[in-house]
């Protein structure tokens, strides 16, 4: 009889550790199973992050080629108003009013749309947007700045609404820094801006044919730009 319980403990025993260790088995897998999920959950959330759609790229088409364009974060007010522009289709149909070799050519007013030459130049949404002036933001061939008014009528240097000019000399215009802002740059197409330039224009630097653009933004990714135009913006990991 004492043999029969000393078994029957014995067993009892072992059934108990095995249930344990199976509890502590399936315990480990819900464990490893709810750390994988989460690992899922880290990795996607990072490529998420590394290639979320947060930046855009303009393509200002013209009858000469397309010219691709960044606007810099750093100068945040003419950036938004350039994407509200953009996005209402503002710049579809003006056109290049002011081309000078060596120089710079210039657009964006809304007047060159109609069929008066003479008022092109002076027009806009009704707005002005204040100087942004950035140190190392320089006139470099290829920057895209904002065109403005005269110091006298505008000593606080403010930004046209819309007008916009891209620098074309080789060697840049410094001259212009810390009078006009720079907001971008041209990462493709200097040589449609070239091509612009060489057109034949009138005593007003007026184009004799108009040379139309429509604007585009293409929404990307700041990882995508960097790997595309081999640039270092930073990246928001957020």
């Amino acid at each position: 009889m004492k043999y029969i319980i000393l078994v029957f403990l014995f067993m009892s025993f072992l059934l108990t550790n095995w249930g344990y260790a199976q509890k502590n088995k399936k315990d480990k897998k819900s464990k490893d199973k709810v750390k994988n999920e989460v690992e899922k959950k880290d990795n996607t959330k990072k490529d998420n992050s590394m290639n979320k759609k947060d930046d855009y790229i303009f393509v200002l088409s013209t009858k000469f080629g397309d010219i691709e364009l960044y606007l810099y974060d750093e100068t945040p007010l003419h950036k938004a108003n350039f994407i509200k522009l953009v996005n209402e289709k503002y710049y579809d149909g003006t056109t290049f009013h002011r081309i000078i070799p060596n120089f710079m050519i210039q657009g964006g007013d809304i007047n060159s749309k109609d069929n008066d030459p003479n008022n092109d130049g002076m027009g806009g949404p009704g707005y002005t947007i204040p100087a942004e002036f950035k140190d190392h933001l320089k006139h470099h061939k290829g920057a895209l700045a904002a065109a403005r008014m005269g110091d006298n009528v505008n000593p606080k240097k403010e930004s046209s609404g819309s007008q916009f000019y891209i620098v074309q000399n080789d060697n840049g215009t410094p001259f212009l820094d810390g009078n006009y802002t720079v907001f971008g740059k041209v990462l493709k197409g200097l040589e449609v801006v070239d091509k612009i330039v060489e057109q034949p224009r009138d005593k007003r630097d007026r184009p004799y044919e108009d040379i139309k653009m429509t604007i585009q933004a293409i929404p990307t990714s700041k990882k995508e730009i960097n790997e595309k135009y081999q640039l270092n913006l930073p990246i928001d990991s957020k």
